[in-house]
């Protein structure tokens, strides 16, 4: 496999990261993952804008302006020799010395990775985690940065429930979203997810489903999740249904019609 690795393709084998790159050492970076099908590149001017402003929040410099990431996501693909994939660009404030404070010069290290797209996910049992919440407070809740051991600690406990997946609630007991998606849920004939400002991650696919479903951004409790009578997930990769909660049906304990449309 070849990745890009500060704007060279070279094999994932021998591609090196300096031991000292904060990225590995601090998590300090962000990412974005996008899918491709049918060599067509899904969405990436709405990725290209997250991965700018997770940037400049942190205040990373971002190697190159839209044109030239496109150019070298292409390259990445054509070189792997993929029509239906998964890229992942990762970006780290780069190597420095032991501490907290970054450097005030960085040298970023940019990575972007395409592998094959995996087949479509099953319909998914959740469970609502309570190992740990999701900080809607933390300006990090509305960035993709490369500290997920919140969403790895709900994840440990959907697996160990035998689930697919955890759904976080915030710090006021309300649903934020699950480890690795966006979510949506059907009351009383309504389609609502919970907003930005209740832990949700600012989801690509997120906004394309409140276009389609017209949702309403509205808190959602744990009550109105479990008498919801459809839910389901989204993530860049595409719409997941969710037919059980805490082993009880969502509706019929199938997917639903919305998720399938």
């Amino acid at each position: 496999m070849k990745i890009s690795l500060n704007g060279v393709l070279t094999e994932v084998h021998t591609a090196r990261i300096d031991p000292t790159d904060r990225g590995f050492t601090l998590g300090d970076g962000i990412f974005e993952t996008i899918a491709v099908r049918k060599n067509v590149v899904r969405h990436l001017a709405a990725h290209l804008a997250r991965l700018r402003r997770g940037a400049d929040f942190l205040d990373i410099p971002l190697p190159g302006d839209d044109q030239h990431i496109a150019q070298l996501i292409g390259a990445v693909i054509t070189a792997n020799a993929l029509k239906e994939a998964v890229v992942r660009m990762t970006l780290t404030r780069g190597p420095a010395a032991r501490g907290i404070v970054p450097p005030p010069k960085p040298a970023p290290t940019f990575v972007i990775t395409a592998t094959p797209m995996p087949p479509p996910a099953a319909a998914a049992r959740v469970i609502i985690a309570t190992s740990t919440r999701r900080n809607e407070h933390s300006p990090l809740s509305r960035i993709k940065h490369l500290n997920y051991l919140d969403n790895i600690l709900a994840r440990q406990e959907a697996e160990k429930a035998k689930a697919d997946d955890a759904i976080l609630l915030n710090t006021a007991g309300r649903v934020a979203e699950s480890t690795v998606a966006n979510i949506f849920v059907l009351v009383d004939g309504f389609m609502l997810t919970p907003p930005v400002e209740d832990g949700a991650l600012p989801g690509v696919m997120r906004a394309e489903a409140i276009k389609l479903t017209r949702a309403e951004e509205r808190a959602v409790s744990v009550e109105l999740l479990k008498r919801s009578s459809e839910v389901f997930l989204t993530s860049s990769l595409g719409v997941r249904p969710v037919t059980h909660i805490d082993n009880q049906p969502v509706g019929d304990g199938e997917a639903g019609l919305i998720t399938r449309l």
